[in-house]
C-alpha cells in the first residue's frame, strides 16, 4: 500500500486541510488517491451517494479527491451525545451508544479488525491512500488502545508527517515534546514535518527551521502561512470559532444559537461570502440582543439542546422575537424543538423511553424519537404551499432519528413526492430537515434579499458559491504546493516501501 499519514502536535493543528490539499495535489498528479481516517468524533457529518454516514472532513476530502466518498474512507464515527457518552457509527450506520471507558474496553478489537476492512478496500481501488490522525498521537493515558494515530500507521505501514500550529504559540516544545514521547518505532515512521498558520515573513522563521532540521534529524517539508477564508469546510468546535471569528459589521444581523451538541453547523458557511451579513453565535440570553434573525441548528441530542434553551433564558427569548415578527429558522434538531412536544418513544435521545418535553409550540405538530436514524441526500424544490411563485430547487441531506407528524404549511416538496417542514409568514418562520439549505444559491439568495426589502436596505446580487466549489480545492493545492517540497513528499510516500 502506498499512503502517507498527517498526524499533529494538537487538534486543530490544520490536518484536515493538509490531508484535503495532498489529495488535490495527487489528484491533479493524475494518481489515484482517497483520504482515509480511522476514527473520527465529529457532530459534523457527511451522507454518502449511498446514504451512509461518515465524517464531514472525509467527505470533503473525496471531493477534493475527485472521487466518490465511501463508507471506507471513515469506518467509525463517534458523535457525542452528552459529556460522557458517543453514538457510534460503524461503515456508515448506528452501531450503539457508549460511554468513553466502554468504548475502550469493549470496542477495541471490533474497532481494529474494521480499521483493518477498510484499508484492504482501499487498497484494492486506489494507488494512494491520504490518511489523517486525530488529536495529539502521544495521549499517553488513551495510547495504549488508540484506533486513529500511530497505530494505524503501523497497520498500514505507511510514513507519517507531523503538522505542527505555530499561530498558537510554543511550536518547538510541541513538536520536540511531541517526538519525544513516541517509541522509538513509531518516531523511525515520521519522515517530514510541515509548520502551519504562519503570520508574517516567513524568512524571519530560517532559523527555526535550520533548528529542527538539526535538532530532530527530520526535514521540514514546508512553512505554510495562516491562509484566510479559504473555503474549505471546518470539522470541530475549535474549527468552528476559528472559521467564524471574522466578525463583519453587516446590515443584517444573523444569530445562532450555539448548542452544546450542535451538529453541521457547516450548514452556515455560506453566509460568511454574504459581505451585508453579520454571523453571531449566542450560547446565552445576554448575548442575543435583538437580530433580524434567529437560527436554531441541528443537534446531536434535541431533547438536551432544548432544555439547554430553557435554563439559559433563550427559550423565552425566541418566542418573543417571533412575536415581534422577526425571522426564526430552525434546521433539523431546531426544527424539531420548533414542534409542540418531543417525545422520546425508545429512549435514544435522552436515555429513558417515553420521555416528553415541550417544544417552543410554533409548529403545529409534534417530533418522536425512535431508534431508526434517517440519512440520506435528497433533492426536491420550494413547495407551492408556500406561495413562492418561483420555482427555486434544493439539494441536501438529512440525518435524524425523530420523525415530525405532518401539518398543513409545508416548506419542500422532496422528489420522491413527500413533504418536508414547515413554511409561515413569508418565511418568517421557517422548519426543515435538510442541512446544507442555504448552500442552494439561489434559495439563500431570495431568502436574504426579503429580510433586506422588509428592513428596507439594497437588494443584492446572487452570490454563486456553488460554482467556486471545486476551484477552491485547486487554489489551497496551489498555495500548499508554493510553500512545500512537493518533490519530497512524493518521494517519502512511493520510496517508503523500499527503505
Amino acid at each position: 500500500m502506498h499512503g502517507v499519514m498527517v498526524v499533529g502536535t494538537a487538534s486543530d493543528v490544520g490536518k484536515s486541510l493538509v490531508v484535503t490539499a495532498l489529495c488535490r495535489l495527487f489528484a491533479n498528479e493524475g494518481i489515484k488517491v482517497a483520504p482515509f481516517k480511522s476514527q473520527n468524533m465529529s457532530n459534523n457529518s457527511y451522507i454518502t451517494v449511498d446514504g451512509k454516514e461518515i465524517g464531514r472532513a472525509q467527505g470533503i476530502q473525496a471531493e477534493a479527491a475527485r472521487t466518490e466518498a465511501t463508507i471506507w474512507m471513515n469506518p467509525i464515527l463517534l458523535k457525542p451525545t452528552s459529556d460522557q457518552q458517543s453514538e457510534v457509527v460503524l461503515f456508515g450506520k448506528r452501531e450503539s451508544v457508549f460511554s468513553g471507558k466502554g468504548y475502550r474496553q469493549s470496542f477495541y478489537e471490533k474497532g481494529i479488525e474494521s480499521i483493518k476492512m477498510a484499508l484492504e478496500r482501499l487498497a484494492q481501488e486506489f494507488e494512494v491512500i491520504v490518511m489523517e490522525g486525530a488529536g495529539s498521537p502521544v495521549e499517553i493515558n488513551l495510547k495504549d488502545r488508540e484506533l486513529v494515530n500511530m497505530k494505524v500507521a503501523e497497520l498500514a505501514d505507511v510514513p507519517v508527517i507531523l503538522v505542527a500550529d505555530i499561530d498558537r504559540g510554543g511550536v518547538f516544545a510541541s513538536v520536540i515534546g511531541t517526538l519525544d514521547l513516541l517509541t522509538e518505532s513509531e518516531r523511525k515512521r515520521v519522515k517530514g514535518m510541515i509548520i502551519n498558520k504562519f503570520r508574517g515573513d516567513i524568512e524571519l522563521f530560517q532559523d527555526g527551521v535550520e533548528w529542527l532540521e538539526h535538532r530532530t534529524g527530520i526535514p521540514v517539508l514546508g512553512v505554510l502561512p495562516y491562509l484566510e477564508q479559504h473555503m474549505i469546510e471546518g470539522e470541530d468546535s475549535l474549527s468552528l470559532q476559528d472559521r467564524f471569528s471574522f466578525v463583519k459589521d453587516g446590515a443584517l444581523d444573523i444569530a445562532i444559537i450555539k448548542l452544546p451538541f450542535i451538529s453541521n453547523y457547516t450548514d452556515f458557511e455560506p453566509f460568511l461570502y454574504e459581505e451585508d451579513v453579520t454571523i453571531r453565535w449566542v450560547e446565552n440570553a445576554n448575548q442575543l440582543g435583538n437580530p433580524d434573525v434567529i437560527i436554531i441548528p441541528g443537534t446531536k441530542s434535541t431533547i438536551h439542546d432544548l432544555q439547554f434553551l430553557k435554563n439559559h433564558h433563550l427559550f423565552e427569548l425566541i418566542l418573543s422575537h417571533v412575536k415581534s415578527g422577526k425571522y426564526l429558522v430552525g434546521i433539523c434538531g431546531g426544527y424539531q424543538m420548533m414542534c409542540k412536544t418531543l417525545t422520546d418513544e425508545e429512549g435514544t435521545d435522552t436515555g429513558t423511553r417515553k420521555y416528553t418535553e415541550h417544544g417552543l409550540g410554533l409548529i403545529p405538530a409534534d417530533t418522536v424519537f425512535y431508534s431508526q436514524k434517517k440519512t440520506t441526500r435528497v433533492q426536491g424544490k420550494i413547495h407551492e404551499a408556500t406561495g413562492i411563485s418561483q420555482e427555486l430547487h434544493l439539494q441536501g441531506y438529512e440525518i435524524h432519528l425523530g420523525h415530525t407528524s405532518s401539518h398543513r404549511r409545508p416548506f419542500v416538496l422532496l422528489e420522491d413526492g413527500s413533504e418536508d417542514g414547515y413554511y409561515q409568514d413569508n418565511g418568517k418562520i421557517i422548519g426543515t430537515n435538510l442541512h446544507s439549505l442555504f448552500h442552494n444559491d439561489e434559495w439563500r439568495h431570495y431568502w436574504l434579499n426579503g429580510i433586506r426589502s422588509n428592513k428596507g436596505i439594497p437588494v443584492r446580487q446572487i452570490v454563486k458559491l456553488q460554482k467556486q466549489k471545486d476551484q477552491k480545492y485547486d487554489r489551497l493545492a496551489e498555495h500548499f504546493k508554493s510553500h512545500l517540497d512537493w518533490e519530497k513528499i512524493i518521494e517519502i510516500v512511493s520510496m517508503w516501501d523500499k527503505s
